[in-house]
């Protein structure tokens, strides 16, 4: 199972429907809230390319996006086999 990583806000719907995405795919994942943390949205702004928004998924290291960029992959058929889940 790959190692995933989510930078959420609390009141950001977009990063609980991401988490809500993963949790039903069973994938466990390391989750940082920046609503208050300074230090943590500028670790996210810097591992995500500049990229500001809430959520930003990291799956075994590489930024993904955020919760639209999931449900693509997702759609595509592509982000069970990042996650290392067999279809």
């Amino acid at each position: 199972m790959a190692e995933v990583e989510i930078y959420t806000s609390a009141l950001c719907g977009y990063s609980h429907r991401a988490k809500h995405l993963l949790g039903n795919k069973g994938v466990k994942f390391v989750e940082y809230d920046v609503t208050f943390d300074r230090s943590k949205r500028t670790e996210m702004t810097e591992r995500a390319g500049g990229k500001t928004s809430v959520p930003q998924v990291f799956i075994d290291g590489k930024c993904v996006g955020g919760s639209d960029d999931l449900i693509e992959l997702d759609l595509d058929d592509e982000l069970d086999p990042m996650l290392g889940i067999a279809s």
